[in-house]
């Protein structure tokens, strides 16, 4: 787990303000604490961490850069709804760069890129097995991006970047439609990608990178559409 312990701000270091305030704020959104649509009110943030609200206005601006909060015209800010009405747009980009990534880094990759993907699919096996959602979308992230990497295509890595970091908060929900306790089997499908890398078999990366994507896809569309009425007998 991440330590948050707050230290008084006449014993910060310029630039750890906003560091601070971004981590904790970033945590709160993708755990889902900050729901979507709830306002950040800048003095109470302010009192809560002991400091100036300049490092809080700073850490707000990166996270609307990464498409967390949403800066209304008012001057409030607000952490960004989920578009769950274009969500099927999303879910097509993310599933072709999974797909196109995947299939480059089993063309182009290297030893040394294999050694990053091993390395980080480890990272996520240890936030698996502590049952550390954070942990597990932070790395499940990086997993994802090494392999992208790999593919040596910088528009495709950018664009991949930009999907894996918009899906942060879907990809909390799909969690803990597990209690946070990820099965297993989820995670060989990891190892598996990499076999197929490893063996430059473009074809079976390709088909489990799509089978990869299209598991996550249809739970996340099963949660959204369960039918959670009471039957209540009047």
């Amino acid at each position: 787990m991440i330590d948050r312990t707050i230290v008084p701000s006449t014993d910060r270091k310029r630039g750890e303000g906003v560091k601070l305030v971004y981590d904790i704020l970033r945590d709160e959104i993708l755990d889902l604490i900050l729901p979507p649509g709830s306002p950040i009110d800048e003095v109470q943030l302010a009192e809560r961490l002991s400091m100036s609200r300049t490092p809080i206005r700073e850490a707000l601006v990166r996270l609307a850069g990464e498409g967390l909060v949403t800066a209304l015209p008012n001057r409030s800010t607000i952490v960004s709804n989920i578009d769950f009405l274009n969500l099927h747009t999303f879910f097509d980009a993310l599933t072709l760069m999974y797909r196109v990534t995947t299939r480059l880094a089993a063309e182009c990759r290297t030893e040394a890129d294999l050694e990053v993907i091993r390395a980080r699919q480890a990272e996520f096996t240890r936030a698996v097995d502590a049952h550390d959602a954070l942990a597990m979308i932070a790395t499940n992230r990086n997993f994802h991006a090494a392999i992208a990497e790999a593919g040596r295509n910088p528009y495709y890595i950018s664009l991949f970047g930009r999907l894996l970091d918009e899906g942060r908060r879907i990809l909390r929900i799909y969690y803990s439609s597990f209690d946070d306790q990820l099965p297993r089997r989820y995670v060989l499908e990891h190892e598996d990608i990499i076999a197929a890398i490893d063996a430059r078999d473009v074809e079976k990366a390709d088909q489990l990178a799509s089978a990869h994507a299209d598991q996550i896809v249809r739970h996340i569309q099963e949660m959204i559409g369960r039918d959670r009425r009471q039957r209540i007998a009047l």
